[in-house]
């Protein structure tokens, strides 16, 4: 699928990018990966990491504000994965402006240039927060997943597609809570904070996160949002599996923040079906018979709710102390 193939990947300079950029090495033989993002010393970092591989790489500076700049960028290009996004959630409150520019008129740019250009797929990266969103961030979030789904109207003739993967924090990301756990136990903290002892959250690594990403390149036709089947986890065991016994403080949820990460929707359920690994999100508009679902699949009820509160998954703490020994902290 990603032999002799030529991928460009928005924010690629980011966690995902890394990540998705060594899988593809280590697994394929693509004809050459563009790392497209606007920070030079990043982009210098991440060569000095992946010198072995220098023939396979190319490094552009330009932002996804730039319409010009990635159209110029985008010719040659066979796969698109558009990761870039300004992603902290005070930052988008207090520089909203800023966070439209970025994630939504970026979104736009991202289909505009894949339209006038010879790209044939694009997947863009979702968030959880996307869903019934309840700050700025989700809310550009939200309507970035509406853009690309509303672009495979726009692709006529055209060898296109735009599909959408969703999943809420990865494990060990920045800003979230394993960093700020890991953080107050070396600083010899005697208690940790949870914002409320209800809270849920989905598990996923980085690397599952790129295998959905590249079973989203195989299998998408246009319009669907992919989403992995994974385990849930209570915040309380993860704070007992990183500091077992410690005492813990309950403080309030945040601004913004939510009890759980939801993923599929009961309005979703409509179109939604089941796989082995993973849900599909078939879109109610811009959808053609030629693209029905895949066979495989199954219908869920249509008063389905996929979030990290009602699954059927759990880890144990012990499960979670496990899975704590192959996760690597952001930087």
């Amino acid at each position: 699928m990603l032999n002799n193939k030529t991928i460009l990947i928005t924010g690629g300079t980011g966690s995902f990018g890394k990540c998705f950029t060594k899988y593809v090495l280590k697994n394929y033989n693509p004809k050459k990966i563009i790392i497209y993002s606007r920070d030079e010393f990043k982009q210098w970092m991440m060569a000095s990491e992946f010198e072995e591989y220098k023939d396979k790489l190319r490094f552009f500076i330009g932002d996804v504000r730039d319409y010009e700049r990635m159209k110029r960028a985008f010719e040659g290009v066979d796969y698109v994965i558009h990761a870039a996004a300004m992603k902290q959630v005070p930052a988008c409150e207090y520089n909203p402006n800023e966070a439209i520019k970025t994630n939504v008129v970026g979104a736009q740019n991202v289909i505009d240039a894949s339209l006038n250009t010879g790209v044939k797929k694009v997947v863009a990266l979702s968030t959880d927060k996307a869903v019934n969103p309840v700050n700025l961030y989700g809310g550009t979030k939200l309507v970035s997943d509406k853009l690309f789904i509303a672009a495979n109207a726009y692709c006529g003739d055209k060898e296109l597609s735009f599909s959408i993967v969703r999943y809420g924090n990865v494990a060990g990301s920045r800003g979230s809570i394993i960093p700020l756990f890991n953080k107050l136990i070396k600083e010899g903290a005697t208690e940790l904070p949870i914002t409320d002892y209800r809270m849920t959250r989905f598990w996923i690594s980085l690397e599952e996160g790129v295998k959905l990403v590249i079973k989203a390149l195989e299998e998408a036709k246009g319009g669907e949002t992919f989403i992995s089947k994974i385990p849930s986890f209570k915040i309380t065991d993860l704070a007992e599996a990183m500091a077992p016994g410690m005492k813990t403080k309950e403080i309030g949820i945040r601004p913004g923040e939510k009890l759980h990460e939801v993923m599929v929707t009961v309005e979703d359920s409509m179109t939604t079906f089941e796989y082995d690994k993973h849900y599909i999100i078939y879109p109610q508009m811009f959808w053609q018979e030629s693209k029905r679902p895949n066979p495989s699949g199954k219908k869920v009820d249509d008063e389905f709710y996929y979030s990290s509160g009602n699954n059927t998954e759990w880890l144990t703490v012990e499960q979670i102390r496990e899975l704590l020994k192959d996760v690597e902290l952001e930087k």
